[in-house]
């Protein structure tokens, strides 16, 4: 038996991933995104076409949890007091967008076919809600989530996620199956909701950041990856038990974490399951998408879905030019936002069971909610010249991050680190700094420093620092760790322009000779130069002769350095070193070999 359930495991999703990749490529070639690759490669394999793979609604179940992880990751670029800065679009925005749009959906539907109001309802406010998994990736990869567009976008998600709760209660009164008589009312699931997300933040507060210093003590990193993942699973199995949002427990996680010092290292070992596991749920909408449904119906479908576009594009249009958006944001916010959404396919079905609508009605409508997640990037691509800027003229300030991410990223937070980062924050360069020393991060959080822990040599880490749009990169870390290889890689990764490093000796500097760097500092140089210089003041050595000295100290080394990384010797050079037998052959100075 548990072979037979691995072969048939392996048997779907050989040609499941075989087309995902094929129609992802081919999708991102012709510039329409990723999504409608997954899609088209799901009813492509599914039951609906070659039939290669089947039990959609089981990968269904196991891909939600891809947009459980997304919402963490989101909640991980929120801290508290930016989300506290937000409050208005939320509650405000979202809110109209919610009741606004579902609304006039609702009359959309209701004069379409001959529904009852209350069936109307059950289908129009589920179609007011967007796909946080398509929109949220799109602003991530134009890099516009921390843009005032990004965050407005993100405040309507946010809402949507939590009115899912009070949506479910709505479907739950209307309802005729006397079997929701004795289900929960809807005040005692919103003081559920409270005291779950108020569990959840002492949760964070108490026992995951505990739980995060003991394994980063250990320097254990597979145990983050299993951290992170369990992290994300409880959450969200904790609303799911109450009978909540999933991805709204596994955002409160987020958020709660997102101040910590473990807030990079977590989205870099949680990131690639987010990818692959969103991507398994486009694929399994993509087979559960009812041709048979489109076939019999193709003009209400295709018609509806159009409709449905139009009417939230032209809703959050007017909405975003309300909240003071120029035309053309507003424009962009509304389409981008216009499309069904995966919660759709849930309340449809709460709907279906609360005998509110038949079953081919939940698939016709799935089979809209779909078909308008596949016309979003043709939007996009096709209104791109009537949504740009005109061209700014001299002294206007282009839309931008809201100065979040940081002008340098310093890798390393000892003695050498802490001083590098405290001159530039002293000359006003905002500054993101890593390390992995758990007990240095706390010391220095009890001084109001911020540092964050991590692997900052490993490239997905420094993504998410920041790196890519860092103007340095200042490589601080203890002993002899670096490698050109590894420099090569993060030079290649962000061509930032100026990566400066410390070297722990004069070794180090001869092994990173020719790496892609602007400077390599030797640790105890300077310091050892200036102890020098404070030694022959003491004995009562003119300042100039002093100069002089080090002038000719710094430029023999620096020979004999060259040399050294020519040859890879360290032998090189060493008739230049100051000797007693030097100074013997040539007493009362010293002469500059070079010369």
């Amino acid at each position: 038996m548990e072979e037979h359930g691995s072969a048939s495991l392996l048997h779907d999703f050989a040609p499941l991933l075989g087309a995902a990749l094929v129609f992802v490529l081919i999708f991102r070639k012709l510039g329409l995104g990723a999504t409608l690759g997954y899609l088209v490669a799901g009813s492509v394999v599914g039951p609906q076409v070659l039939g290669l793979v089947g039990d959609a609604e089981a990968k269904l179940g196991i891909a939600e949890l891809g947009i459980t992880l997304l919402l963490f990751l989101v909640g991980l670029e929120l801290s508290p007091t930016r989300l506290w800065r937000m409050k208005q679009d939320i509650f405000g925005l979202g809110l109209a967008q919610v009741v606004l749009c579902g609304l006039a959906v609702t009359g959309v539907v209701w004069l379409a076919k001959d529904f009852s109001w209350a069936a109307a309802l059950a289908l129009g406010l589920p179609l007011a809600l967007s796909s946080t998994a398509q929109v949220l990736p799109m602003l991530q990869s134009a890099g516009r989530m921390k843009t005032p567009f990004g965050e407005r976008a993100f405040a309507i998600l946010l809402f949507q996620d939590l009115s899912i709760v009070p949506l479910i209660t709505i479907i739950a009164a209307m309802s005729r199956n006397p079997a929701d008589a004795g289900g929960p009312p809807g005040w005692q699931l919103g003081l559920w909701t409270l005291g779950a997300v108020a569990g959840l933040i002492l949760a964070g507060r108490f026992l995951l950041r505990p739980m995060f210093r003991l394994i980063g003590n250990m320097g254990e990193r597979e145990m983050f990856v299993f951290a992170g993942l369990f992290t994300v699973i409880a959450s969200a199995a904790v609303m799911e038990s109450l009978g909540l949002s999933t991805a709204l427990g596994a955002f409160v996680a987020g958020v709660m974490l997102a101040d910590s010092p473990y807030r990079h290292e977590l989205e870099a070992d949680v990131e690639p399951f987010r990818s692959i596991l969103l991507g398994l749920f486009f694929l399994a909408v993509g087979m559960m998408l009812d041709l048979g449904a489109i076939a019999a119906q193709p003009v209400f479908v295709l018609g509806m879905a159009l409709a449905l576009i139009a009417t939230k594009g032209l809703v959050i249009f007017g909405l975003g030019r309300m909240f003071g958006m120029p035309w053309r944001g507003a424009l962009a916010l509304g389409l981008l936002l216009s499309q069904g959404g995966e919660f759709g396919f849930v309340l449809f079905t709460q709907a279906q069971n609360a005998l509110l609508i038949a079953p081919e009605a939940a698939s016709v409508f799935g089979a809209i909610v779909t078909v308008s997640m596949a016309t979003t990037p043709f939007l996009m691509m096709a209104t791109r010249r009537f949504r740009a800027d005109p061209k700014k003229v001299a002294g206007d300030t282009p839309e931008g991050p809201r100065h979040d991410g940081a002008s340098a990223v310093v890798v390393g937070y000892g003695r050498f680190g802490q001083t590098v980062a405290q001159m530039l924050l002293a000359q006003g360069i905002s500054v993101t700094v890593i390390d992995r020393d758990v007990e240095m991060i706390e010391i220095a959080g009890s001084f109001g420093a911020k540092v964050y822990y991590g692997d900052g040599l490993r490239i997905d880490l420094l993504r998410l620092a920041g790196a890519q749009d860092a103007a340095l990169l200042l490589f601080c870390v203890d002993g002899d760790q670096l490698e050109v290889e590894a420099i090569e890689a993060i030079h290649q990764a962000f061509p930032v322009p100026g990566i400066f490093v410390r070297a722990f000796d004069r070794r180090a500097v001869v092994k990173l000779a020719g790496a892609p760097v602007e400077g390599v500092f030797r640790e105890v140089l300077d310091s050892a130069v200036t102890m020098a210089r404070a030694a022959m003041t003491c004995v009562g050595v003119d300042d100039g002769e002093i100069d002089r000295t080090e002038d000719l100290y710094r430029k023999t080394d620096a020979k004999r350095l060259v040399q050294q990384s020519e040859t890879g010797d360290l032998r090189q050079g060493r008739e230049m070193i100051f000797t007693h037998a030097r100074i013997a052959s040539a007493p009362g100075t010293v002469r500059d070999p070079g010369k």
